[in-house]
């Protein structure tokens, strides 16, 4: 059975691969792609992968994830793989690799903690607990974070 490309190859951008299967538009509000882009962006959902069973596609024309983008993708597709490419060719591979802690990426939901009070000028702390399945906690209040509410409180 031959292979058959579902959407074209770019020029120059970042093509994110393995994202958990229907996690595709979690993952451009959380990298703030949704909102006042020019830039084409294709997205393929629900595709064969072996790695995952069934996975996402992110092809992002004309942009390359920083670093900090890339810490905020792991929160949502921690095996993803994300390839920088320029002039039709990969040149670059990285990984969203997700840390213990978690500073400045998002806030705590809680609307009681004390990152919440804007007089109190704490950078935002989130620890990770577990990683499979994913279980993220504020480092002030240990409340829970749902993932929901986390892709909201993105700084």
């Amino acid at each position: 059975m031959s292979e058959m490309r579902r959407v074209t190859a770019i020029c120059n951008g970042t093509v994110v691969d393995h994202i958990p299967a229907g996690r595709a538009i979690q993952v451009l509000r959380m990298l703030r792609l949704d909102i006042g882009r020019s830039n084409p962006i294709s997205m393929v959902m629900n595709v064969p992968s072996a790695k995952l069973g069934r996975k996402d596609v992110l092809k992002i024309e004309d942009r390359e994830l920083s670093q900090e983008e890339l810490d905020r993708l792991a929160l949502i597709a921690p095996a993803a793989s994300v390839a920088i490419i320029r002039n039709y060719s990969v040149a670059e591979k990285l990984k969203a690799e997700l840390g213990e802690e978690l500073v400045n990426i998002a806030r705590c939901s809680f609307w009681n903690c004390i990152t919440q009070n804007a007089r109190e000028p704490l950078p935002q702390k989130l620890r990770v607990i577990n990683v499979e399945p994913l279980e993220i906690r504020c480092s002030y209040c240990g409340r829970g974070q749902d993932m929901d509410e986390i892709v909201d409180n993105i700084l």
